[in-house]
């Protein structure tokens, strides 16, 4: 063995073999520490049964009665359209029946409507107690339908009350054409033409010069289809908002239209048949159509649209089965904030920052893991949820809105997410105020309490939207299954499952307020003692 030069020196090594170092094993360790504390465990599980559980409570504690003809149940099972979408299709139509390709053209020059003033009128009363005025979305136009059977695939070119001239079809779209209102000076003329399974529409100012709306493909559509003209105006609706939430009240309304210079290219056969497609027993018995020479006056009331959630159908969605959510938050919120408070309360941080020096490092691993965490302990808890309370849902003979299964995945998905980044935001905000009691109200305030506030309707439907725009409650609109259509007009506020922003921009919010908290807290973290 050779012995050192003289004047020098040997480092020391410790005789302890070293830690690993790296970020993976940073993450098993703070696994670990969660997992070996049986109130954080005990805590997630919690978590995940009170989000269940409120579900359940909201289902068992909700009721219907309906007393259908006779004492018999009424049917609640909404009509849907070509997808599956839940529609309306109430419309006077003057049809032929057309094989092959071919045009409808028409020119309308006059739209008047009646309707329920309060919200009001007696079923089959007619025109009497109604006032003058039409609807903003009452239409009056050229369609081809196939068929007359309520919910059919169609497309048509219509002049609403205040929309000015739309093209639309299949109940979900909606294309503009010419704006502004129609008067005997100034008319409008329409054109639909099929040529196979598309449908395309025109509209002009002078029967001249004509201007492409835009096409429609309707798959499967069959070789004779109802070529003609329609009329219909929905209800009109009084949405009243209280500290006790909102309620809506409607009544009937009618739109009279006159057609001239009618005119069907192709092989249309037959006369024109006229029909009131969806309508009642308690049918108005002024709806219908006259013929003088060329001019075709029709009355309709109804819509062609699609079902507005929480206005036109009592139902119940996946929303419904999640209400517990933001139970399920808050228990979460306080796991994910003593999990690093806990630390700092027992003088434990220090060991961990000896251990592992890269303090930044530390802080993403825990964020990682309350993440990970947070995310299956949403998912168990959105799956169980669903399933549960859509059982007890229709065991009550609830009815439920249809729903396409990416949108429920979405929702389920989405719900999971909204644990993972609220536990995040909680572990930041938790490292910065260091106290539990703190983080937690913190947290709460941010993203229960306006979400709350918004969806309970003790607020107007403008700060509503606000607060769920710009909030992290905003991401609850990630849970949102119900569309907002352009068409379709409603009180579309969070109260009714109606959140200003998309799914995911809204998730995207909650994200952004996470990493801004979690930047933070690192700076935070370099900057101070332990």
């Amino acid at each position: 063995m050779t012995a050192p030069a003289p004047g020098t020196t040997t480092p020391y090594r410790s005789p302890q073999t070293p830690g690993r170092d790296g970020f993976l094993p940073l993450l098993h360790a703070e696994f670990t520490k969660i997992r070996t504390v049986r109130g954080w465990v005990v805590g997630l599980l919690v978590a995940a049964v009170v989000t269940v559980a409120v579900g359940l409570l909201g289902a068992a504690g909700s009721s219907i009665v309906c007393n259908g003809p006779d004492g018999g149940a009424c049917d609640h099972t909404a009509l849907t359209g070509p997808g599956g979408v839940e529609v309306r299709d109430a419309l006077t139509f003057v049809h032929r029946p057309l094989t092959g390709d071919g045009s409808v053209t028409a020119r309308i020059t006059s739209l008047t409507g009646r309707y329920a003033p309060g919200g009001h009128a007696e079923p089959g009363s007619g025109s009497s107690g109604l006032a003058s005025g039409v609807q903003p979305w009452a239409k009056a136009g050229v369609i081809v339908k196939d068929g007359t059977q309520p919910g059919s695939a169609y497309a048509a070119v219509a002049l609403s009350g205040a929309h000015g001239v739309r093209m639309q079809y299949d109940y979900t779209h909606d294309v503009a054409g010419l704006p502004g209102k129609v008067t005997t000076a100034s008319p409008r003329w329409l054109r639909l033409t099929r040529s196979g399974d598309t449908l395309t529409g025109y509209d002009s100012a002078d029967g001249t010069h004509w201007t492409r709306i835009g096409t429609a493909r309707l798959a499967g559509l069959p070789a004779t289809v109802q070529i003609g003209l329609f009329t219909t105006s929905p209800e009109y609706v009084v949405t009243s908002r209280s500290v006790n939430g909102a309620s809506v009240d409607g009544g009937p309304s009618t739109a009279t239209a006159s057609f001239d210079s009618v005119t069907v290219r192709g092989a249309a056969g037959g006369d024109w048949t006229g029909d009131t497609v969806g309508g009642g027993p308690d049918q108005d018995p002024d709806l219908g159509y006259r013929q003088s020479g060329g001019t075709y006056t029709l009355t309709g009331s109804g819509d062609v649209a699609p079902l507005v959630h929480g206005r036109d159908e009592p139902g119940k969605s996946v929303e419904d089965c999640l209400i517990g959510a933001f139970a399920g938050l808050v228990v979460v919120t306080v796991v994910a904030a003593m999990s690093v408070t806990a630390e700092y309360r027992r003088g434990l941080i220090r060991t961990t920052f000896a251990a592992a020096p890269r303090r930044g490092q530390v802080l993403a691993a825990k964020a990682v893991v309350v993440g990970g965490l947070c995310f299956a302990t949403g998912l168990v808890a959105s799956l169980a949820a669903v399933w549960l309370v859509e059982a007890v849902e229709k065991h009550k003979h609830f009815p439920l809105h249809h729903l396409a299964a990416g949108t429920e995945m979405r929702v389920v998905l989405g719900t999971a997410g909204l644990f993972a980044v609220t536990g995040v935001l909680a572990l930041a905000v938790g490292t910065l105020l260091r106290r539990s009691a703190g983080a937690v109200t913190a947290v709460v305030v941010a993203i229960v309490v306006p979400y709350i506030l918004a969806v309970s309707g003790m607020l107007p439907t403008g700060p509503s939207r606000w607060l769920t725009r710009v909030t992290p409650a905003a991401a609850f609109a990630v849970q949102q299954s119900a569309h907002q259509y352009a068409q379709v007009t409603a009180d579309y506020s969070p109260g009714d499952g109606y959140f200003p922003l998309d799914p995911w921009a809204g998730f995207a919010v909650l994200c952004g307020w996470a990493a801004a908290a979690v930047a933070l807290a690192a700076v935070r973290l370099r900057r101070r003692d332990a």
